[in-house]
Parts: structure tokens; sequence; C-alpha cells
């Protein structure tokens, strides 16, 4: 067994920990990090978007030369109405994500290729041996250990398509629900890189974590058919199986994934339980651990769960939310609720996103009529309702 000494190390080189890695590099450069990250490059094969109004000036400067798309605005798409929102819009690509910390972190902090077994607050076994003996440990491998929480899934495949004449598209199309519903709430995401390429996404709301990517693969090519693109080439693909929380037992949660190790992203439940969506919580969180005075394995495992426990406790109103989508509407009908949802203010849904919704956001998004039975909406509300189910990922197939 062989030794490797830092100041931290990070195991999990996606977005949560890459950009952990990256404030802590800006905030102090003295210090000597260690990323192991499994994959061959960091942050994996994905595209990460957020809206403009998700991050602060901190936030933008965090994310200086990661972005590869810019956009003025969006667009959403219902049977019932279309809209067109003067939001900002933005994309991450893994590869640039990989460029920019290679750069930063510069190659003796970055291990790749290589699983980490084992960890506790200062040290790490790795699967070829290797042993990392640090001041701290940060555990960013991503979320285990489900079965304490509930709800259902976001699960998704995305294909970036070469096509053989321009898209016509000028803005991306955030939600395209005007699709055939299949398996729960089903939605196309368009993101337009090129005049002649576009990133397509098939999303699914859905009460099962299975995934068929050869079947959501030729929807997609029916749906490049439907709007008219011939596709020359599939220039990569990308997918994932996200929980969407509706309940659970945070305590309970956070013991079973890493004792008294600091942990981050989704390993510590850092992500929006309607959305899925950890871009802002994953940059807010690497900020703010950047300026902790005290940088030592049991003081940042500390910060971290007083950081994820603050972080369930202000999701309650959206977990209620998630439960109604999961308990109240038929998997069919799932799309109604955001239908009204893309209704309200422009400012609300930005603050949706951003997770700064104020009392009377809240109040505004239960207003009215609900979209679904209002029996099933007062019991999911009251907890009379339907439970939704324990989340699990035994059984998912890709």
């Amino acid at each position: 067994m062989t030794a490797r000494h830092c100041d931290i190390a990070i195991l999990g080189g996606g977005l949560a920990g890459g950009l952990t890695a990256l404030a802590l590099r800006r905030a102090r450069p003295d210090l000597a990090l260690t990323v192991i990250e499994q994959g061959p490059t960091l942050g994996g094969n994905h595209v990460w978007s957020f809206f403009g109004s998700d991050v602060g000036k901190a936030g933008r400067e965090l994310l200086d030369g990661m972005t590869v798309a810019a956009w003025p605005e969006y667009s959403v798409e219902f049977p019932a109405f279309q809209r067109r929102l003067k939001t900002s819009y933005y994309s991450i690509t893994s590869e640039r994500f990989d460029a920019v910390l290679q750069a930063e972190l510069g190659p003796d902090a970055i291990v790749t290729g290589v699983r980490a077994l084992a960890c506790s607050a200062t040290n790490a076994t790795l699967l070829d041996g290797t042993r990392i003996e640090a001041d701290a440990v940060i555990d960013a491998r991503g979320i285990r250990n489900l079965g304490h929480l509930t709800g259902g899934w976001q699960k998704f495949v995305g294909q970036r398509l070469k096509l053989a004449a321009p898209h016509g598209l000028d803005a991306p199309i955030v939600k395209d629900a005007t699709v055939e519903q299949h398996d729960g709430y089903r939605f196309v995401y368009c993101l337009p890189f090129a005049p002649d390429e576009v990133f397509v996404e098939d999303t699914y709301y859905s009460d099962s974590a299975m995934l068929d990517v050869p079947v959501l693969s030729a929807r997609i090519a029916d749906y490049a058919r439907r709007r008219g693109w011939q596709i020359a080439e599939v220039l990569s693909e990308e997918h994932g199986v996200l929980p969407v929380v509706a309940g659970g037992d945070f305590d309970a949660f956070w013991r079973s994934t890493g004792g008294t190790v600091a942990r981050a992203g989704a390993r510590a439940g850092l992500f929006q339980a309607v959305t899925s969506y950890s871009l802002p919580d994953a940059v807010r969180y690497a900020l703010a651990l950047a300026k902790q005075d005290d940088l030592s394995g049991p003081a940042l495992a500390a910060f971290s769960e007083d950081w994820a426990r603050r972080h369930w406790k202000r999701g309650a109103y959206l977990r209620a939310l998630s439960a109604m989508l999961f308990g109240a509407a038929e998997p069919a009908e799932r799309y109604r609720i955001l239908e009204r949802f893309y209704r309200l203010d422009r400012r609300l849904i930005e603050r949706f996103y951003a997770g700064r919704m104020t009392f009377a956001d809240k109040a505004r998004i239960l207003a009215g009529k609900p979209p679904v039975p209002i029996g099933k909406a007062i019991g999911v509300l009251t907890g009379l309702g339907h439970k939704p189910q324990s989340l699990s990922l035994a059984g998912t197939r890709a």
C-alpha cells in the first residue's frame, strides 16, 4: 500500500466535488488538494444548465470559463399554451468543466480512473491500494442509501445531435410537454448549441427508476423527425436517474451516507426536491465551505451536516409539492401541474429555481383551484392521502 498526503482530499470529481475544489483553490491557493475521480475525466459525461438568476456575482465568478453557450431567454411548450420567458440561460459541458479544473488545479492535484473504497474524516483507501492521508476528506461521490427517502424519479436520456440542416431554434426549449405522455410526466428539452447542432433530452417524472435507454433514444429520433430535423450524427449521449424527494427521515439518511465525514453535493442531499436541480446548491456550498477558517476533517464534517440539515428544513415546502406531483396527480396528468406553474409571474419562477422563494410565492403557487383532484391535493398536503413510495435504485436498468 502506498500513501499520498494532502491538506484536503475530495472524493468525486463531479459538479459538487469539482466546484468545491475550485473554490478552495481560489480562496486558499496554499492548500494541497487532491481530487479522486473514478472516471477518466472530471465531470463525467454531462451537460449542466442554469438560469442567470440562479447564482450571484460570486457564483458567476466561480463558473467563469465553464459556460459554452448563453441565451437571453428560453421557452416552454404545453398542450394548452406556449410561453417565452426573458430569463438568461447558460450551459456547461463536462469537457469544458474538466478543462477549467485541470488548468486551475494542476495535474498533481487530480487522480482519475480509480475508485475510492472507504473513507473517514481524515483518510481514504483507493481500489488500487493507495491510502490518502489528509487533514480533511470531503465525500462528493453522489447520493446513496435512498431507502430513507420517499418520492419518485426524474430520469432522462440526452443526445447531442448534428443535423443535416439548421434546426431553426434561437433559444432553448426548457420544457416541451406537447409530446405524448409516457411513464409519468414527460417533456423534451432542447439546447441549440449551433445552427445545425442541438442537444435533445427526453425526460420523465416517473414512479419507477427503470431506464430503458434504447426506447428513449428512439423517442428522441422520433421527436427530431416531427420537428423536421434530419440527424446526420449523434455526437454524444448521456443518461441518468435522479431522485425527486417528497419526504423521509433526514437523520437516518445522514447516518447512512458516511458517519462523521464531510459531504458535498447529492451525497449531502443538496439538490432541489422537485427538480433534482443541483447547480445553485453546489455553487453556494462550495463558496461557503471555502470561507471556513477551520478546514480540519471534524470541523468540515460538522459544517456539512449543519448546512445539509438547514437545506432539508428549508426544503419542506418543495417536498410537499413533490408529494402532490406523485401522490395527487395521475401519471398522465402530471404535466398539468407544471403547465399551471409556468403561467405564474416570471420572477416567481426565477426564485423557485434559485431556491429563494418568499412566503408570498409559496402561497401564490398553491392559490386557486389545483390542477389535480381537490380531495387528493388536500389529502397529500395534510398527510392523509397517498404516501409516496420509498426510493430505491434496485432494478434500475440502463
